[in-house]
């Protein structure tokens, strides 16, 4: 890559070609080893783990957006002189990735236990190799700076490690237990699932009332279930002890239709006398609550469906049956005998499973927890004492605690062949069970009476560990030294619960730190019409084929400043057209700049010169503009410094500062010297602005451009703001001008005169330094007012048949004879008069408000005040014109 030298303009092509440009920089970034940490030892450190995507298929626009995030985070803090660190990897994702390669096996007519479970690991691990490498891919497309020597993998063996670490340290502290509890089934991926894998939606279905008589014949008691084909496994029916209706049954038995069994009655606080019949049937293996119940009263536990959702030996008659199938002939069978008495209709919520899209059964398993109260408690009190992690924005604070502290406990284990496998054996000769980070010995033998647990963890369980197990705990590395605790952690605000808490206990537990100062959240991508996108809406968007069509950079700018920290981001092409005609613009902008800089050099620039207004303004501007982007990026507000950064570059350096220096540019001397270095010094610091959310174009041009010594951008520094370029004068004088500019140009468009034809213009300023700025600039006034004639003085009187513009500072008049009709111009001046009168009243509603007087800092309120005078000193300007024009 270049060093400092002359430039020149025959190295920069007419247009941008975005692909190619992606294509050689990637390559040579990666070539340069600039996206790998360690490169500077001394200096602070800035860590950040990638939220691992899942190796189920190729990323998505949620992606894009989550990555381009931390992207923007890593290159900026990298370019302030960071070491920072951008880990990157992939998650095994359990249930998702063995459905997909099921999936695949039955297109073939196989299934995993036709293979076998090595074999069918075989399978999983070569959809993995292909994936990761096509994710991998991807993350080349975006431009993401990630550091891949340190990639790593759900799976991989010092992640594995750690796994089993914190399973065997959690089962000796008692906190880990295998218990036979109520869990969340899903029968069709035939796994337990944790309570937030699964996904509740309102179902219309129906509540029926169903008539239990008393085993003596005296009566009976009526409940309502939502489900009657759990009724083959009641054990009881339970009423509040002191529901005066029930209290006198309490020890009398039932006798359950169709099972032909008799069950007691139950007095039990867990029901509501108010609600229904206030008598509830009792199915402990088939309900959460019922289990506590039966748990209480020692009723036994009877399940009436297998793995699969299928009716089993205890539903007699049913036996065989799907669930679904098995309430409507049970439903059939109930009304015959008189026992349903009423169907009502009912809409309910129902779980189903987030993986499978199937109704999750509450089924009695015996399964691995995790004892979450402990944990939780740890870190309510580490969030409350204010040394906890800090959310943004802040409103995910409540959310996080909310979930915490009404945690439950955590089934940990999966019915699947594919995730980190329990490290429990069983012994079938002796009943000991043994749990330990490496197998007992002997296990290995296959003689052995030893046998490991069949079952794997939840894939939350290790990518809770990913903080800190990717940076090689619980080995003491040097990695976990340097980098750990993390700096940010960037991700969507759905995972919160599945992933963001849980790294927080688990680092608390075992590093004693929280894993990371900042959550970021943001939210999801939703299509144009503020839809989720899905397969079955057809509304998805591929990143890559964004890319293909707009290039990378304009999908980075569009999806990361086109919303505000946790809001959701509708995608709209037409944005992304624009962020590419933005990028167009720096380019072709660049492009004059780079015509006009024939043989100037980064060592020719000096800024102490004698600078125009225009000069020392562009400075000016920069300078507050780098202030500002520095502290909207240090508070992830990508939204406002994207329109920060856009204003400055399209309005005040593309629109406004280049077209005035093409003034001094087209000419010879010191001045041309002049502006030439501030024209360089403004254009390549503004690159460096850019960079973060522009690799490429930034790249591509500052390599063209003169720049000090360096290879790339992306280790360029980071602007600094310097009080000593600042100039309130220079803005004072540049904002008349401008303001004047515009309305002339206004002006002409509402009477139609072309910007190409000349006209006269007379300018009267409202005080001396006002007509000294007019005088000594006259020469852009007529540049870009196009004038025939211009006369500035205050004394100047308005000619009868002239337009008028208002601006702060001066009264505008342009004698347009023969164009204008009065009538008109009185009613353009009136529509004007009513625009001022509007901004005064609310000005003046804004100082009326006491709440706002003692909030709002003083100098804010100070210029609320000024801009009200403003407003009303232009208003009488222009209603005393109209009175000139009536009269």
């Amino acid at each position: 890559m270049s060093e400092t030298k002359p430039n020149s303009n025959v190295e920069m092509p007419t247009t941008y070609d975005p692909l190619s440009a992606e294509r050689k920089w990637y390559e040579a970034w990666m070539q340069g080893g600039y996206f790998q940490a360690g490169r500077r030892t001394d200096a602070p450190k800035y860590t950040i783990v990638i939220p691992p995507p899942n190796v189920t298929g190729m990323l998505h626009i949620g992606h894009a957006l989550d990555f381009t995030l931390q992207d923007i985070l890593i290159r900026f803090k990298r370019m302030q002189g960071f070491d920072a660190l951008w880990l990157p990897g992939t998650d095994h994702a359990g249930i998702a990735t063995q459905t997909k390669v099921e999936q695949k096996l039955r297109e073939e007519g196989l299934s995993r236990y036709d293979l076998g479970r090595e074999a069918f690991l075989d399978k999983v691990w070569e959809w993995k190799d292909h994936y990761a490498g096509t994710i991998r891919d991807q993350w080349a497309k975006m431009g993401l700076s990630l550091d891949y020597s340190r990639e790593r993998f759900t799976l991989d063996d010092g992640l594995s490690l750690a796994v089993r670490t914190v399973f065997v340290r959690l089962y000796e502290k008692g906190l880990i237990y295998r218990g036979k509890r109520i869990i969340n089934w899903d029968p069709a991926a035939r796994t337990a699932l944790s309570d937030i894998e699964v996904e509740y939606k309102e179902v219309n279905g129906h509540l029926y009332h169903l008539r239990y008589p008393l085993a003596d014949g005296d009566g009976y008691l009526t409940v309502a279930t939502t489900r009657p084909e759990t009724m083959l496994g009641d054990t009881a029916v339970a009423v509040h002890p002191d529901d005066d209706r029930y209290k006198h049954l309490i020890g009398k038995m039932l006798r359950l239709p169709i099972a032909d069994r008799e069950i007691p009655i139950i007095g039990d606080e867990y029901v509501e006398k108010e609600f229904g019949s206030g008598a509830v049937k009792i199915t402990p293996a088939h309900d959460p609550n019922d289990f506590e119940v039966g748990s209480r009263h020692d009723l036994p536990q009877i399940t009436v469906m297998d793995e699969s959702g299928r009716m089993n030996e205890n539903a007699g008659p049913y036996q065989g049956l799907d669930r679904a199938d098995c309430r409507k002939a049970i439903v059939k069978d109930l009304q015959e005998q008189g026992v349903c008495i009423l169907i009502e209709d009912h809409v309910h919520q129902v779980g189903h499973s987030e993986r499978s899209g199937a109704v999750v059964e509450p089924y009695l398993s015996t399964q691995w927890f995790v004892a979450m109260k402990p944990l939780a408690d740890r870190a309510i009190d580490c969030q409350k004492s204010g040394k906890g992690v800090n959310f943004v924005p802040d409103r995910f604070e409540k959310t996080y605690l909310q979930w915490i502290e009404n945690v439950r406990d955590w089934c940990i284990s999966r019915q699947l062949w594919w995730g980190h496998r329990i490290p429990a054996w069983y012994n079938d000769t002796t009943g000991e069970i043994y749990v330990g980070i490496e197998p007992p010995a002997g296990a290995n033998d296959p003689n052995s009476a030893w046998r490991q647990d069949d079952d794997v963890l939840d894939t939350w369980f290790s990518s809770a560990l990913w903080p800190f197990s990717t940076l090689g705990w619980p080995e003491d590395t040097d990695d976990l030294k340097n980098y750990y605790p993390t700096s940010v952690l960037v991700t969507g605000y759905d995972i919160i619960y599945f992933w963001v808490a849980r790294m927080i206990f688990t680092a608390l537990e075992f590093t004693e730190q929280i894993p990371f100062k900042d959550v970021l959240m943001h939210g999801l991508v939703r299509d144009a019409e503020g839809r989720k996108m899905s397969k079955s809406l057809g509304n998805g968007v591929d990143p890559l084929d964004v890319i293909a069509q707009y290039g990378a950079d304009a999908m980075r700018f569009m999806i990361s400043t086109g919303s505000t920290p946790g809001q959701d981001l509708r995608f709209r092409f037409e944005k992304v057209e624009q962020a590419r005609n933005f990028a167009n613009k720096i380019w072709n902008a660049s492009r004059f700049a780079l015509m006009n800089l024939e043989g100037f050099t980064y060592e020719d620039i000096d800024l102490s010169g004698e600078l125009s207004t225009a000069d020392r303004w562009i400075v000016h501007r920069f300078n507050e503009t780098v202030r500002d982007i520095t502290r909207l990026m240090e508070s992830y507000d990508f939204g406002e410094t994207g329109r920060l950064l856009y204003n400055f570059i399209w309005d005040d350096l593309c629109d406004w500062y280049i077209e005035f220096a093409k003034l001094t540019l087209w000419s010879e001397g010191d001045a041309k010297r002049s502006t030439q270095s501030v024209l360089t010094y403004v254009l390549d610091r503004t690159l460096r602005l850019l960079h973060p959310f522009m690799p490429y174009l930034s790249e591509e041009i500052w390599q063209h451009l003169p720049h000090e010594p360096g290879e790339s951008i992306t280790l360029a520094s980071w602007p600094q703001y310097d009080a000593s370029f600042e100039a309130s004068q220079s803005v004072k004088e540049m904002n008349l001008l401008m303001d004047a500019i515009r309305a002339v140009r206004n002006v002409r468009a509402e009477v139609n005169v072309s910007p190409g034809k000349k006209i006269e213009l007379l300018i009267k300023p409202t005080g001396a330094d006002e007509e000294t700025i007019f005088r000594s600039n006259e020469i852009y006034i007529q540049r870009f007012c196009n004038t025939s004639a211009l006369a500035i003085d205050a004394a100047v009187s308005a000619p009868d048949k002239a337009m008028t513009a208002i601006v702060t500072g001066a009264e505008l008049y342009l004698p347009l004879a023969g164009l204008i009709d009065i009538s008109q111009e009185i009613a353009r001046l009136t529509k004007e008069v009513d625009s001022l009168t509007s901004e005064v009243e609310r000005v003046e509603k804004k100082l009326a408000n006491e709440g706002y007087i003692a909030k709002a800092p003083a100098q804010v309120v100070e210029q609320e005040r000024v801009k009200g005078q403003d407003y009303r000193d232009k208003r009488d300007k222009v209603l005393a014109r109209i009175a000139e024009l009536q009269g």
